[in-house]
């Protein structure tokens, strides 16, 4: 069984759909007839509002918030709290190389997380990130996802971590309905050795090459620069996948104080952060305390402040993921295919309340 929904998703990391929904099929006029073509396009936006105090807000409505397009107003369609929309949460656990002690805490907390945070109806999704994504679980409830998320064990392989979160996002787009929450969790580093845009491009770089008098340390420089140019590609590629899938994307970052490191540490931050960003969602960055000290009481000690760090992280998603509102409109605007539109939302009332969304959609 677990081959077959591996199949399934191998084969859908080559789909991808678009995010807003164009409603227009007026019936074919009589000859003679004036043709009026009817088009618009759905909308949604989920969105976090937090107090001067950074506590959510909830309780919300439609007559609390203003949204532009472009600079326009626009009619809100419908708001809906986080308790009335189902939720669909996709987490992808990274299994490569970069992982670290706190691994097997990592998924403990995160099943203890589905269970508070799913209600009856939700649904989640388990992926793993090595050399290329593995759908473990699909589709199910609280239950079995934690039972998915326990049954994981590092492989120490390289990351397709581009290819993950674009699966992930293209996945909940077609197997989730529009009036839902669209969720993408990551642990992670967020770094990327082994995507197919990736490796495409190192290999289409070598191909050009002429090899007669090439050296190794140029041929070494010619793949960094490749794979480099690459990342900047493939990391623009997938966060417009994310849009057009109204997912909100979140994402602990496992590396945690080790995060400056290295340069290929900052850019798989900056995966995160973009991510995150670009949809409305947060990134989390723990500092965990180093536990490979001489001194094992020292050692213990700090695990259990990683542990403790770790769960209040989880807390604060569930207390995010529980206050969340569903804005939906229908756009009365005429943008060109792929077309970035600015969204802005405000609230009518509220001085100080900060407002979490995506910056804007692509048009179809």
């Amino acid at each position: 069984m677990k081959s077959l929904v591996t199949s399934i998703f191998i084969v859908l990391l080559a789909l991808q759909m678009n995010a807003q929904t164009p409603v227009a099929s007026p019936t074919p006029p009589a000859d003679g007839d004036e043709v009026i073509k009817v088009d618009s396009r759905l909308v949604v936006v989920p969105v976090a509002v937090f107090d001067t105090d950074g506590k959510p807000v909830t309780a919300l409505t439609a007559k609390d918030f203003r949204l532009k397009e472009g600079g326009r107003p626009q009619e809100l369609t419908q708001v809906t709290d986080a308790e009335k929309v189902p939720l669909e949460i996709a987490i992808l656990l990274d299994i490569s190389a970069s992982t670290g002690s706190m691994f097997q805490y990592q998924k403990e907390t995160a099943a203890r997380f589905l269970q508070e945070v799913m209600n009856v109806g939700d649904k989640a999704t388990i992926i793993t990130i090595g050399n290329r994504p593995s759908m473990i679980a699909s589709h199910v409830d609280a239950e079995a996802a934690g039972e998915a998320l326990r049954s994981i064990e590092p492989t120490k392989e390289r990351t397709a971590f581009f290819d993950g979160v674009g699966a992930a996002a293209d996945f909940l787009m077609k197997n989730s309905s529009e009036a839902t929450r669209r969720v993408v969790l990551v642990i992670s580093d967020g770094d990327d050795t082994n995507s197919s845009g990736v490796l495409r491009a190192i290999f289409e770089a070598e191909g050009r090459l002429v090899r007669g008098n090439t050296t190794e340390e140029e041929l070494r420089k010619l793949r960094y620069a490749a794979r480099e140019s690459a990342k900047l590609g493939e990391q623009r590629k997938v966060s417009r996948v994310l849009q057009d899938a109204d997912a909100v994307f979140f994402s602990i970052n496992t590396l945690g104080a080790a995060l400056q490191l290295n340069q290929s540490a900052a850019f798989g931050q900056s995966n995160l952060e973009r991510f995150a960003t670009d949809t409305g969602g947060s990134f989390f960055i723990p500092k965990f305390e180093p536990t490979n000290l001489k001194d094992k009481i020292q050692n213990e000690y700090n695990e259990r402040k990683n542990r403790d760090t770790l769960s209040a992280i989880f807390r604060q998603l569930t207390v995010e993921l529980r206050s969340q509102y569903l804005i939906q409109y229908y756009s009365d605007g005429d943008h060109p295919a792929g077309k970035f539109v600015d969204l802005k939302i405000e609230l009518t009332e509220g001085t100080g309340r900060k407002i979490r969304s995506r910056k804007g959609y692509f048009a179809k």
